[in-house]
């Protein structure tokens, strides 16, 4: 009896760990993030009520589609995290799941997420999320080898989920859905271009070549990342502009994107991997508070 406790519970153990490597590998953080953005969009393209049900499936859809998306890219992407110190530890190069384990994980959360999507909302907003999930597992993930052209690929799939929460709504791409696709689109240049200076050494191992300007942590690069940053200022306005959302939120926009600009300053002049890391926590930070103001003041 004592064996077949002992057995019971170390399988338990191995299931629990199991589960806890595919939330590592679908990158729960990134993914719930992904299904805010959607549900965002979604919010402030309501008239009336909000319908908290489909807003819950297009969220988890979202959340799906996503780490469908993460997994098909380190799938990919296995032999080169070996090389790299901040992936070495992912759940497929360390063996706690295997390629095919990883492979029918995605098919079954990617496939999911679409039929929802195809049910609770409609096939324009599906056929959208499967477009995001092509271009990032297979354009954009080769192309990180291939030169910077890979984050303006990548930048167009990142930008998507909050048009495709107001598509969810509307049933069609309008101006102010462009409006949100475009405020989050250029904050990932920034964003990106500050996270390949930060780990330039390591995705040097595996070939990436992310940075602009040839690949070099200089001024020139500095310049690029404090030019898109300084768009995100009028571009935050344009919601309020639009009678999206209120004065309020267009205050806190401007607040946070002016935060987010002087950060650049300090990489221009001294073009350091510190200014470069304050550059990529101030990224982690403005979106999700803009986003939130722009909820605050809709709702």
């Amino acid at each position: 009896m004592l064996t077949t406790k002992s057995t019971v519970k170390f399988g338990a153990v191995e299931v629990s760990e199991k589960l806890k490597s595919y939330v590592t590998l679908m990158k729960f953080r990134l993914s719930f993030l992904v299904a805010f953005s959607s549900g965002f969009g979604y919010v402030l393209a309501t008239q009336g009520p909000i319908n908290f049900y489909t807003l819950f499936i297009l969220s988890l859809a979202g959340f799906l589609i996503s780490g469908a998306s993460i997994t098909i890219n380190q799938i990919i992407e296995k032999d080169l995290d070996k090389l790299m110190k901040r992936t070495a530890g992912r759940p497929i190069p360390t063996g706690r799941v295997s390629v095919q384990e990883a492979s029918l994980l995605s098919l079954l959360t990617a496939s999911l997420g679409i039929i929802l999507l195809i049910q609770h909302t409609n096939l324009l907003t599906a056929g959208l999320s499967v477009l995001s999930l092509v271009l990032y597992s297979f354009v954009y993930t080769p192309l990180k080898r291939v030169g910077p052209i890979a984050v303006l690929v990548g930048a167009f799939p990142g930008a998507l989920p909050p048009l495709l929460g107001w598509v969810a709504f509307t049933g069609s791409i309008s101006h102010e859905a462009l409006v949100l696709f475009g405020i989050q689109f250029i904050w990932q240049f920034p964003h990106f271009w500050a996270i390949a200076w930060v780990a330039d050494e390591d995705y040097k191992k595996a070939g990436f070549k992310l940075l602009p300007s040839g690949g070099g942590k200089d001024l020139k690069t500095a310049i690029q990342i404090m030019t898109y940053a300084l768009f995100l200022l009028p571009l935050g306005l344009l919601p309020l502009k639009l009678g999206i959302t209120g004065v309020d939120s267009a205050i806190v926009a401007t607040i946070c994107g002016t935060l987010f600009l002087l950060q650049t300053f300090r990489l221009m002049a001294d073009c350091s991997r510190k200014s470069a890391l304050q550059i990529m926590f101030g990224s982690f930070i403005y979106l999700p508070v803009v986003q939130i103001a722009f909820l605050l003041d809709k709702i």
